[in-house]
């Protein structure tokens, strides 16, 4: 096999990035269109929402959903820079010169792996970041519930509010055991109807079982007058076990990076922290989905004696096949979050079987 000259290899890579850049472009517009169009529907009613922050919020959301839609903006990206080899003749006189199928798509997969790699390194943590203050924004400004609860390395933190007066719960540690949640260091602030401090509680440690906090070791505390000790104290919360269990912070929220160190957490709490888990190893998964995007694409577009109509079909089948992987990924991810599937079969599974189906194709196409 010859090697190809590096002045190609680069003629070929340009090809494929300008068209990447410039779809990307356009697909990222049509998101900020669609998702500020959706918003200011949900804020219709609200005087209070000004229409620039709509369009923040709006922004803050539009990375987290690029990366959603990368592996088909790939695969439009290689069709479309294939389309313009073939119809430009350019792809025949490198198939002429001996130039093989493997030689003219690696700089494509070379450089779908890097994107990959800088999406997951660089441009993820910047997506959770801003998805994360775009979820604060939503709470606070369009859901407007009255009642929020986190969890995270910071321990339990949770606000509810009953007859106007509110009550803020923080305990540093949680730990689950089956029904049963197992709270340390529990401090309760309660608050009258101009939210401010009426008292607060400290306990030792305490359960939540039953729509009621079980508290043990209370010190009730009240200002003008002396602390009070209590063996024990329950308190009524519309909080239950479930509600606890779906509250972590969104996998979506917590970067590439943070993900392992947060699960360590939840499962040393006696949680699973399935979604974080699967939405990590597809973080994982993303260099080798884009390339599989390219082989994908070479199925259909690697020809060179096409008439308009059959380009055409071509490209409606592309973006058919297209759409069938976005369900067919989306089908496995959700069997992964009711554990119908194994962990790794549900996250790995869209990668293999399209870098399969492309491998297989080319294969026969080139050697067979």
């Amino acid at each position: 096999m010859n090697r190809v000259a590096p002045t190609l290899s680069l003629y070929l890579g340009q090809h494929f990035i300008l068209s990447f850049l410039g779809l990307l472009a356009v697909i990222s517009g049509l998101i900020l269109l669609f998702d500020t169009i959706e918003l200011m529907r949900r804020a219709v009613g609200d005087e209070n929402l000004a229409f620039s922050t709509v369009i923040g919020m709006a922004l803050l959301k539009m990375p987290h959903t690029v990366q959603a839609v990368l592996p088909f903006t790939v695969m439009i990206a290689m069709m479309f820079a294939l389309f313009r080899l073939s119809r430009s003749h350019e792809l025949v006189v490198m198939r002429s010169a001996g130039v093989s199928v493997w030689q003219f798509l690696a700089p494509a997969l070379v450089l779908a792996g890097l994107l990959g790699v800088v999406n997951l390194t660089a441009v993820d943590p910047l997506a959770a970041t801003m998805y994360e203050s775009y979820q604060r924004m939503d709470q606070s400004l369009l859901r407007k519930n009255a009642a929020s609860l986190n969890i995270g390395k910071a321990g339990l933190w949770l606000r509810e509010e009953r007859d106007n007066r509110g009550i803020v719960v923080h305990s540093a540690t949680v730990r689950q055991d089956g029904g049963t949640l197992h709270l340390t260091d529990v401090s309760i602030f309660r608050t009258d109807t101009s939210e401010k401090l009426e008292g607060r509680y400290n306990a030792e440690g305490g359960q939540l079982v039953g729509g009621q906090f079980h508290l043990q070791n209370v010190w009730d505390m009240e200002p003008g007058r002396p602390s009070v000790f209590r063996d024990s104290l329950d308190l009524p919360t519309a909080l239950t076990f479930e509600q606890v269990e779906s509250s972590f912070a969104p996998p979506e929220t917590l970067s590439f990076w943070e993900l392992p160190e947060f699960i360590r957490f939840s499962r040393s709490s006696g949680f699973s922290a399935l979604p974080h888990r699967l939405y990590w190893h597809s973080l994982l998964a993303t260099p080798f989905l884009l390339c599989a995007m390219v082989l994908v694409a070479s199925v259909f577009f690697l020809t060179s004696n096409a008439r308009l109509a059959g380009w055409t079909a071509r490209g409606i089948a592309g973006v058919a096949t297209g759409f069938l992987f976005y369900f067919f990924s989306r089908f496995t991810y959700a069997l992964g979050l009711s554990a119908t599937l194994p962990l790794g079969l549900a996250a790995w599974a869209p990668t293999a079987v399209a870098g399969l189906l492309g491998l297989a194709y080319l294969f026969h196409r080139e050697d067979g």
